[in-house]
């Protein structure tokens, strides 16, 4: 044992071994959660000793990130000794470290922390803190020169970086069901959940939050040339990838009901973001993909707004989670509950946002009206749930959230067979407005929040990081239909529909749809412009 004080440690050595102990000894709670949800086999014992060794990696690149010759010993040993609590409340309480259990924490007086007490958690402390604390302190480190320190650093996380990379390639499929099929269970991880919790606490308590709302396009004014009034319906669609629309060429016919119509199908269109928490309120502020900011777009008007603000009537329908904050100051109605939705079987259906948008319509006599109805769409990855049973054309089906169980072609007939539903609300939009024809200047535009990845090179859903996304998770189908009494020049649109467009143009081109005059339109970013 003296052996192993006397000669100097490397600094990633110690990292490593204390990375490992916490991996083995303080995240007993992660595992069982892990295994609750895969039950263990053969296959699903490799998948999470897998788990294992990512999470010694993340741990090696942050306390190497973290630590230097003076700071290491200390870092580590606070790590250790706050793990080993960390561990038994999890373990004993089955609880969670989130920036809510950080704060209760910092406001428990000392009589609240005594009845917390307890044998089994001084045991925990001395075992899993105290003693591989002692061991760490009396270790000796060798101190290398600044140089050879930072090269020593960049190639530990390289390596750390690499073993990361290669293993959620190589089980890619049971990688994309925990991370968003199971979020909860990273969670459980200990010490990077609540290292990442201290970070946000810290965050929320010193950084100034942006207060108060700021306007936008406090002129704007709907150009009145005569007395016609306009009924757009917006459909934001969920997780559609354009390749998949069989309008852009797709082999399967999944849109043989809008083929059927007199539509513009845009074959070029980006979205914004690859997740709906980004596109979504992207798409419908002012900012644009490059200037989007989540806290400055929340406190900024957006374009319902100032639709609303020019006499607007504007309603949104919601079959997905929310709005994201969009809709916070329009009419907002919730349809993912047979409370509210009428077409439920085992979830309730996007059909179900038309149910009753007749009697809205006649109860608003004046002012043009724009309802946006936000689909739950193609959302994934359980693509078997979002159709009834009578448009599962294609099969076999996977019928399981967690895609490594089933084959490529089975995860595509799912989602395929979601398409077809798509396909089929879409026309019952049209017929809906084709209903209005007489009384209005009706038009309906759909356009995706972003697409999905189905297994191309090993990548699944969506939400990669914009830069380094495949094609698939931000190429959008995008569609425009016209009623009789919308005069827009369809022939020079539809040959400027392969032009490439981007969510962007949303913003202006909703302002265009509705004719709106305002300092905040820019006409270049309408897609409408000059054709009306």
């Amino acid at each position: 044992m003296s052996k192993l004080f006397s000669k100097p440690w490397r600094s990633r050595t110690l990292i490593v071994v204390t990375s490992l102990f916490l991996v083995l000894f303080t995240n007993t709670s992660f595992f069982k959660h892990v295994v609750d949800v895969y039950p263990l086999t053969w296959v699903n014992g490799v998948m999470i000793a897998s788990l294992g060794v990512v999470l010694l990696a993340v741990q090696v690149i942050v306390f190497t990130l973290l630590g230097s010759r003076y700071l290491l010993k200390p870092l580590l040993i606070t790590i250790v000794l706050i793990s080993s609590l960390v561990s038994y409340f999890m373990n004993t309480y089955d609880i969670v470290v989130d920036t809510h259990m950080i704060q209760n924490v910092l406001e428990t007086n000392m009589s609240e922390s005594m009845d917390l007490l307890s044998i089994q958690q001084i045991a925990y402390f001395f075992l899993l803190g105290v003693v591989p604390s002692i061991f760490i302190y009396r270790l000796k480190i060798e101190v290398l020169p600044l140089k050879a320190s930072i090269i020593d650093k960049t190639k530990t996380i390289a390596i750390a970086l690499g073993v990361v990379i290669v293993i959620i390639f190589a089980f890619s499929k049971f990688y994309t069901s925990f991370f968003r099929e199971h979020k909860p269970l990273r969670l459980y991880t200990n010490p990077t959940f609540y290292l990442y919790s201290i970070g946000q606490y810290i965050h929320q308590s010193f950084s100034h939050e942006i207060t108060g709302l700021q306007a936008i396009g406090e002129d704007a004014r709907i150009i009145k040339k005569n007395e016609d009034r306009k009924l757009v319906i917006l459909v934001v669609g969920e997780a559609v990838r354009a390749d998949h629309f069989s309008l852009n060429g797709y082999g399967r016919e999944t849109t043989p009901l809008l083929k059927k119509e007199d539509i513009i199908n845009f074959s070029q269109f980006t979205s914004s973001g690859t997740e709906t928490a980004v596109s979504v309120p992207c798409m419908f502020s002012c900012y644009g993909r490059e200037g989007y900011d989540k806290d400055i777009a929340l406190h900024t008007e957006n374009v319902l707004d100032v639709l609303q603000r020019a006499g607007a009537n504007i309603l949104w329908r919601d079959n997905n989670s929310d709005s994201k904050g969009v809709a916070l100051r329009v009419a907002y109605e919730d349809f993912k509950t047979p409370e509210k939705n009428t077409i439920c079987d085992t979830e309730c259906r996007d059909e179900g946002m038309l149910v009753g948008l007749q009697e809205y319509i006649k109860a608003h006599p004046k002012g043009d009206i724009v309802i946006v109805l936000h689909q739950m769409g193609n959302h994934g990855p359980a693509y078997y749930k979002r159709y009834p049973k009578e448009f599962e054309k294609y099969t076999p089906v996977c019928r399981t959230n967690q895609l490594e169980q089933c084959s490529k072609e089975e995860i595509t007939n799912g989602y395929d067979n979601a398409l077809l539903y798509t396909d089929y609300f879409l026309s019952k939009v049209i017929s809906l407005l084709k209903e209005n024809d007489e009384g209005f200047k009706t038009a309906m535009f759909y356009l995706s929040d972003h697409g999905e990845s189905l297994g191309e090179n090993g990548l699944y859903l969506h939400g990669f990081p914009y830069a380094i996304a495949p094609d698939a998770q931000k190429h959008v189908p995008a569609v425009m239909w016209f009623g009789k009494q919308f005069a827009v020049n369809k022939g020079e649109l539809k040959r400027l529909s392969s032009h490439p467009y981007t969510h962007d143009y949303l913003f202006h081109t909703l302002l265009g749809f509705m004719e709106v005059n305002s300092s905040v339109y820019h006409s270049e970013l309408d897609i409408l412009h000059g054709l009306r």
